[in-house]
């Protein structure tokens, strides 16, 4: 399926509500527009016996969801690993680091104090 099922990132879902014939209740409905899957990807529509776009095809709609859901959970499980092994890998770098920085910090801060308070003794 690979890049077939990106085809279904064009559709465009909808809310609409049957004709009162249909469902005398009116409940909002969730869908598709059948002419709007048709000109993404023909094959995703049941036609009538006049070829005119009847319905639209779920089942492979779905499945299509399926696939480019998995494909975004592996690319994101990718990238999380990825970035848990560089952190596992530079964290004692990082931490020695740290250290370094903040006694750097501390050292900075006691010389400007004693410069202040020799400028003061002036």
């Amino acid at each position: 399926m690979d890049k077939a099922s990106e085809a279904v990132l064009a559709l465009k879902p909808v809310t609409f509500r049957y004709k009162t014939e249909i469902d005398p209740a009116g409940i909002q409905q969730f869908g598709l527009v059948a002419e709007d899957v048709e000109a993404v990807n023909p094959d995703l529509v049941i036609h009538d016996k006049e070829g005119k776009p009847y319905s639209v095809r779920y089942d492979q709609v779905n499945a299509m969801l399926l696939n480019e859901f998995l494909k975004e959970h592996h690319a994101v499980h990718e990238l999380t690993s990825g970035r848990a092994k560089r952190l596992r890998r530079w964290s004692p770098i990082s931490k020695a680091g740290l250290w370094h920085c903040s006694r750097r910090a501390a050292t900075i801060s006691i010389l400007a104090m004693l410069r202040g308070a020799m400028a003061c003794a002036f």
